[in-house]
């Protein structure tokens, strides 16, 4: 059955447009956060009310193209019932759809690190600490790990940025940096590990 098949019996909505609109968006800002989604519901989507783009959201989620993905608190240890994520089960799904010719590669890459988590049986969700945010915790029977992921970490504020959350977390489980610059194998931050997308992938120590 075709998405949009599954939607229109559904009986969401009446026009495909408001469909194909929603994918389109939905595949190029594929894990944006949810209220983004909220805000072009009311001001773009041609004043749906916000709970039927919700349906639609939900609705590709029921036609596994994609996953939502929870916040957590670090802290309290508690799943939080606020905004989550949406991430592609495949990121070739951005590619036909896209309307400009720019690729936001930290996003692709967040989207891959995701896919890869859930293939290896992880429980993942997004990770929250105060103000900060963790990109992935992972939970499998051998305990959690924490990941952060950017395209690079060369520029030193951005590994700053994308190592703060992680430094700030109160408790010694592993804490892992996955970027695409090439480094050491050996490169460590206090503790936490630095991987090459591909050493990752690849399951490289």
């Amino acid at each position: 059955m075709k998405v949009g098949d599954f939607i229109c019996r559904g009986k969401l909505v009446q026009r495909q447009v408001y469909l194909d609109w929603l994918k389109d968006w939905r595949e190029h800002q594929v894990i944006k956060v949810i209220s983004g989604v909220r805000r072009c519901g009311k001001s773009t989507l041609f004043r749906l009310y916000i709970n039927t783009v919700d349906k639609y959201l939900n609705a590709l989620c029921g036609s596994y193209m994609f996953y939502k993905v929870d916040r957590y608190d670090i802290r309290s240890r508690q799943h939080l019932k606020t905004i989550g994520k949406y991430y592609a089960v495949d990121n070739g799904l951005r590619e036909p759809k896209l309307s400009t010719s720019s690729s936001d590669m930290g996003h692709v890459l967040e989207n891959i690190v995701f896919l890869e988590l859930k293939r290896r049986g992880n429980k993942v969700t997004i990770g929250k600490l105060s103000q900060k945010e963790v990109d992935f915790v992972a939970e499998s029977k051998d305990g959690i790990t924490y990941y952060q992921v950017s395209a690079s970490v060369l520029d030193e504020n951005t590994r700053r940025r994308e190592l703060e959350p992680l430094q700030k977390i109160p408790d010694y489980h592993p804490k892992i940096l996955i970027a695409m610059d090439e480094i050491p194998r050996s490169a460590n931050y206090g503790g936490i590990r630095q991987f090459h997308v591909v050493d990752w992938l690849l399951g490289v120590s």
